[in-house]
Order: C-alpha cells, then structure tokens, then sequence
C-alpha cells in the first residue's frame, strides 16, 4: 500500500474535489483555503482542503454567501479544518436567515401563481414588477422630476 502524499497539487485537488481550477485561486483569494507554494511557484495544498472545499461547497448549496462562508471559517482557531460539531453549530446560526429566505420564497411562489392567473404583469400593481414603489400615491410618470421641474430647477 503505497503511502499518500502530504501535499497535494492543485490538479490533484481539483480531480478530488470536482471544484474547477480556476475556483480554487478565487477561493485562495478570498481566504477560502491556503496552499503554500513550491521553489519552482507551484501551489501545493494539505489534504485537509479537501474537507474545507466540502464545507464551502455545502454551505453554498443552502444560498449562503462566500463572505459568510468566509466568516464561518475565520471562527475556527488556527484555520484548521470544520468538524461535525463546527458545521453543527454553524448551521443553528444560520437557520434564522435560511428561515427568512424560505419565507420569502414561498411568499414570491404564491403571488407568483396569482400573476400567471392575470396574466396582466402590470407595471403599476404587479408585486413581482413594482414590489417597493413608495411612489405609486403619487400618481403616473416622475413625481419627484416633475416637482423639480416645477420649482424653476
């Protein structure tokens, strides 16, 4: 049985993680994960990234942010690699904001059915075009252009 190799390389990583090349620098470069370079420039990364790409992967999958993740990763000493008990305590911090997000969508699922009903997708009422249009009051066109306007501006 042959011995495995402390460090890996980035094709290594990438073969073994199904995360592309290219999303292994941007991950190094947000502070994602760490690889430590060769004489020769190359990276090498400890075997332990592969579990830390998991967490991130994961963590992306249920709509968190890469700052989040970020954030997550930064609360573990010494960068070292997240446990069940970490991602365990992780996730109870973020049910909150997953709550809210679902929420939300059910929310948009359920007006969305009553627009495809209407079939009208009109600009003045509809929630899904116009959700925040503090200024429907005031009436068609430009309020505020209007009132500027009319004041010699």
């Amino acid at each position: 049985m042959s011995k495995l190799p402390e460090m890996l390389t980035i094709g290594q990583v990438a073969d073994r993680s199904g995360v592309p090349h290219t999303a292994l620098r941007f991950y190094e470069d947000r502070g994602l994960i760490a690889s430590v370079r060769t004489t020769g420039n190359q990276r090498r990364y400890a075997r332990s990234v592969l579990r830390r790409l998991a967490f991130i992967r994961t963590a992306q999958r249920v709509g968190l942010s890469l700052e989040d993740v970020r954030d997550a990763l930064a609360t573990l000493p010494d960068s070292r690699t997240p446990t069940k008990s970490d991602w365990a305590r992780l996730s109870k911090g973020w049910q909150s904001e997953l709550d809210a997000r679902i929420d939300a969508l059910q929310r948009l699922r359920d007006r969305l059915t009553g627009c495809i009903g209407c079939g009208c997708l009109s600009l003045r009422s509809c929630f899904l075009q116009n959700s925040d249009d503090v200024m429907a009051n005031a009436g068609p066109g430009a309020p505020r252009l209007k009132a500027a306007t009319e004041g010699g501006i």
